[in-house]
């Protein structure tokens, strides 16, 4: 499944905002997230702390943005002509792999990250980053064409969810080549998940692509 990387982009097209959360996630790098602060990311830019709180009225936030990132990584992807003509497990695999690649270049940061959400005292970003689990696997079934409704809706998110935060927590540790071990882990339990029988090979409607799902999902 292609995808256009936006933080691949030239340095010129890339707005104020991209260019806070790639330099926190610069210097986050050469030491860690919970090292990082936002004064020095203001300092390197050459820009004030109010002009990060216009964009990122905290810390976390910066996290969301990099989700969102993957995000938009995944829903502008192209699809293939024969998209639909693959077996539902495959395709999920395919756009479930893609939003982990997303992530891959900063696997450490975005491990350190979600340590902090999970830190004693973070209810809030906890409950925030459930409401982040729940959007994440609607876009992935959005991309994927799985558009089962009611009580099967229902089963099937639960089940998407179980398998996703399986493999996402598997990820964050794969140290195997081209996260071959994370690709395994999710390949097996959507096998085993095919073989129940709840899978539907194709939906109904065949979208012209992920980014016009995205648009009229969110009008």
């Amino acid at each position: 499944m292609g995808s256009k990387r936006e933080h691949a982009m030239p340095k010129q097209q890339l707005t104020l905002q991209d260019r806070i959360l790639d330099k926190a996630l610069e210097q986050a790098e050469a030491s860690s997230w919970e090292q990082l602060h936002l004064h020095t990311v203001a300092d390197a830019l050459n820009i004030t702390l109010d002009e990060i709180r216009q964009y990122f009225p905290q810390k976390d936030d910066l996290v969301e943005a990099w989700f969102d990132r993957a995000d938009r990584v995944l829903l502008s992807a192209t699809l293939p002509e024969d998209f639909l003509d693959i077996p539902l497990y495959e395709r999920l695999h395919q756009v479930i792999i893609s939003w982990l690649d997303a992530l891959a270049p900063h696997r450490r940061l975005t491990r350190e990250m979600l340590a902090y959400k999970f830190e004693f005292g973070h209810i809030h970003l906890q409950v925030l980053g459930v409401m982040r689990i729940s959007r994440t696997v609607q876009w992935f079934r959005e991309a994927a064409c799985h558009d089962s409704t009611g009580l099967q809706r229902i089963i099937d998110e639960c089940a998407l969810t179980t398998i996703y935060l399986t493999t996402f927590a598997r990820w964050l540790f794969d140290d195997s080549v081209n996260s071959r071990k994370s690709k395994d882990v999710l390949n097996t339990a959507l096998r085993q998940w095919q073989r129940t029988g709840c899978m539907r090979r194709k939906p109904s409607v065949r979208p012209a692509s992920t980014e016009k799902a995205q648009q009229q999902t969110s009008h």
